[in-house]
């Protein structure tokens, strides 16, 4: 009895060591690294397909911001041109205005004068005398209302055709900037927008949360680079030395590793090298 109980013993323990490790928890640890992998491939390529896209717009180098500044310039131009005319409307209507005062100002010191000659006693002659200074007196400051009127409107139009000539200057900028920058345009064009549907595919295929931190790190480098290489031990876009110990993790793909010192995503060279062979294929 002793001898059968301790083969059952034997088998029990045989069968278990058989079960104990299963193949499931290998194949999880698999699956989730081939998930991580992907996510890199993915941000890697992103990161080329937008730093394509930044080369088209480096080519066009300054011209959209001075196409802009030249657009800017003109509508100041045109605004101050505008009102120099419309300045100019008001002063010589009020010139218009006042000559058309002195001329009844003349009239009625005719009428004035005419009657001086048929008064009948001296009040009245004096009356008359006295309207006439006044009206006199009124014409002198009409006069003296154009005079400066009609210096102010001098200026004006000196002033006018300083800003038409200088609006017309920048004009002639703008067509000549704006001939190259279409130009330009005109050749980038189809390729930015196949670039730009890439991206956006790309984009399709990262968790939104990735998405976020890789448009913030991007938007804070002076270059544009989110997910770097290693190159020579050291970090693609600051340069900093990477521990060995951290590149084996880089390696790995276990997770997504960041650069202690700049944030940029790191990958590795086998990395690079999918994603530039994905892209040939393409």
């Amino acid at each position: 009895m002793k001898e059968k109980a301790e083969a059952k013993t034997k088998a029990a323990r045989k069968t278990a060591a058989t079960t104990v490790q299963p193949a499931q928890p290998k194949a999880v640890s698999e699956e989730r690294d081939a998930a991580v992998e992907q996510k890199l491939v993915s941000l890697y390529a992103l990161q080329s397909v937008d730093s394509a896209i930044d080369d088209i717009r480096i080519l066009r180098g300054e011209l959209p911001l001075e196409v802009q500044d030249l657009e800017d310039d003109i509508a100041g131009y045109q605004n101050k041109i505008d009102k120099l005319k419309a300045d100019m409307d008001d002063i010589s209507k009020n010139i218009s205005d006042r000559k058309n005062a002195i001329t009844d100002i003349k009239a009625q010191v005719k009428k004035y004068e005419k009657q001086l000659r048929e008064v009948k006693n001296s009040r009245e002659y004096d009356a008359l005398n006295k309207e006439i200074e006044l009206q006199n007196l009124e014409n002198q400051l009409h006069e003296k209302k154009i005079r400066e009127a009609t210096a102010l409107l001098e200026k004006k139009k000196a002033d006018l055709e300083r800003n038409e000539e200088a609006c017309s200057e920048r004009q002639k900028d703008l067509e000549v900037k704006k001939g190259e920058l279409d130009e330009i345009i005109a050749e980038t064009e189809k390729d930015e927008k196949a670039l730009m549907k890439k991206s956006e595919e790309y984009q399709s295929h990262i968790e939104p949360r990735w998405l976020r931190l890789y448009e913030r790190i991007r938007n804070n480098a002076h270059n544009g680079l989110a997910v770097v290489c290693v190159e020579r031990d050291a970090c693609g876009g600051c340069f900093s030395k990477i521990p060995p110990q951290r590149q084996i993790d880089i390696r790995m793909h276990k997770k997504i590793i960041a650069c202690e010192y700049c944030g940029r995503f790191l990958v590795d060279e086998s990395i690079r090298e999918k994603v530039e062979e994905s892209m040939e294929k393409e």
